[in-house]
């Protein structure tokens, strides 16, 4: 479990986050914005996302369930903690950390769209396209990435390499 491959360097990984935070930046054009972390493998995405932002932006915290300790989706989502604010008529940006399966964020769309946002939009540093069940797309992508098990930047495995500065390749055992 120790021979982790660089996928994504922490220099690439902060070049695309400023580009990531200008376009969001510009699409608003000086209207607000709160920014939803997928608790928690999306808190450092976030916060280094938020500091690219140059428009008023505020927080919240989301917390679902679907991974457990495993490597697969086991398909079913669960809330577990959900957002402590009313995103009526707010721009909300949903930031999650990777756009998989599309299970979870296709549960997390449904549940923001019923708090009746004005925008709702999803930012994901890492989009994994052949692993798609459902039909969902992220707004601002990071990176397009194989279908590779991956850690590190808030990603983790059983809790593990979550503070891990570049994105990696967990092999397969």
């Amino acid at each position: 479990m120790e021979m982790l491959r660089v996928l994504i360097t922490r220099d690439q990984i902060a070049a695309n986050v400023a580009e990531l935070g200008a376009r969001i930046t510009a699409d608003l054009a000086e209207q607000s914005v709160v920014l939803i972390g997928v608790l928690k493998g999306a808190t450092i995405f976030l916060a280094d996302l938020a500091r690219q932002i140059k428009v008023d932006s505020t927080f919240d915290f989301i917390a679902v369930s679907s991974y457990g300790g495993a490597t697969q989706h086991s398909g079913e989502v669960k809330l577990v903690k959900d957002v402590d604010y009313s995103m009526e008529g707010k721009n909300v940006i949903l930031v999650e950390d990777i756009l998989d399966t599309g299970l979870t964020l296709t549960f997390l769309k449904k549940l923001f769209l019923a708090h009746k946002p004005k925008a709702f939009k999803i930012a994901a540093l890492l989009d994994k396209p052949s692993r798609r069940k459902m039909p969902i797309e992220g707004d601002y992508v990071g990176f397009k990435i194989p279908g590779e098990f991956v850690v590190g930047y808030g990603l983790d495995y059983a809790e593990r390499y979550r503070n891990l500065p570049d994105v990696c390749v967990v092999p397969r055992e």
